[in-house]
């Protein structure tokens, strides 16, 4: 690569700007070589907000970004993301779209067709993956065997178009994936609607090709806020916090009647996961190279979702056939 295409400026905008989307374009702001030409939003009301807080243009059309942009972030409801995706990739811009990257497989491998044939880059927005604590863990796994996960949080009216599997245990499920990098052989979920109709909180019991087992529980309806990650392996216990983005290393130093453990409090640069992310769309965007999120781990974590989700509905068929009925009677999936 040249030294001008090393340096080359970045044009970014955002397509969505509710909760997600306004992050995007705060970080998109304070990144060195790049350069937010405008955001886009249904909602006047909304988009005159961004352009004042971050003296961004309002775009008027997706047109407009044609010639304008090198790169998308796309964070509109779930329902489009492969339609707004699959269009702005066709107008030759490389696309960052949120998680879930689509509402279902078809349409995921839809936006994969797109990003191969127009020769785009596609990263799904799986911030967590970008976490200090995910990254401090990376270079220490030796074939973990048990993991124990919880994903909760309070309720609050966002992302209530999908299933708490779409909208919070994704996360976990896409860690999951590229921590032990083998299929998921068997997967038993059980999961109820408490404030929607969708499914608000889940467990979900993962087994790996290799023998890994992993718990897995989300809830957006819980008394409080815990995001925590805790695995095992050989003579050694991890445990990951994601909100305080740190993780400890806890060992056996001496084993025997009266052992001796020691704890280690791994690296973790103190980074915002969303400014990691985005930094890695922006520099996948500079040289053409894969970014660790790209469109095909977007896929996979879709995919054992959409397995727990299933599960989900057949745990749900036994104990409670018409909820099950009703259950399917509302998910597109």
């Amino acid at each position: 690569m040249s030294a001008a295409a090393e340096t080359k400026r970045i044009r970014v905008a955002v397509v969505g700007i509710g909760e997600f989307g306004r992050n995007h374009a705060r970080v998109y702001r304070e990144l060195e070589g790049v350069d937010l030409v405008g955001v886009y939003d249904k909602n006047p009301q909304r988009a005159a907000a961004v352009r004042a807080e971050f003296d961004t243009p309002v775009l008027q059309d997706l047109e407009d970004l044609q010639g304008r942009a090198d790169a998308v972030s796309v964070a509109v409801p779930t329902v489009v993301h492969a339609q707004v995706g699959c269009r702005l990739m066709e107008m030759g811009l490389d696309v960052l779209v949120e998680k879930p990257m689509a509402m279902d497989l078809a349409e995921a491998d839809a936006l994969l067709s797109s990003a191969k044939k127009n020769k785009r880059i596609l990263q799904v927005g799986h911030a967590e993956r970008f976490n200090p604590a995910v990254r401090a863990v990376e270079p220490i796994l030796n074939r973990p065997l048990f993991f124990e996960v919880h994903r909760l949080g309070v309720f609050t009216p966002r992302s209530l178009d999908v299933d708490v599997i779409y909208d919070l245990m994704i996360h976990d499920l896409d860690i999951l994936l590229a921590l032990v990098k083998e299929p998921v052989t068997e997967v038993k979920a059980v999961g109820i609607p408490v404030l929607t109709d969708k499914v608000d909180i889940a467990h979900a019991r993962l087994e790996f090709a290799g023998g890994a087992v992993a718990n897995v529980t989300a809830s957006r309806v819980s008394t409080e806020r815990v995001r925590k990650m805790r695995f095992f392996q050989q003579h050694e216990y991890i445990s990951l916090d994601y909100t305080r983005r740190d993780a400890l290393r806890i060992g056996v130093k001496k084993a025997g009647p009266q052992p001796e453990f020691g704890f280690e409090k791994l690296n973790a640069p103190a980074v915002e996961p969303l400014r990691a992310e985005l930094e890695a769309f922006v520099d996948a965007v500079r040289t053409r190279k894969e970014p660790p999120t790209n469109g095909a781990a977007g896929r996979a974590a879709l995919a054992l979702a959409s397995r727990v989700m299933a599960s989900i509905q057949e745990h749900a068929a036994r104990v409670q056939p018409e909820a099950a009925f009703a259950a399917r009677e509302n998910t597109t999936r």
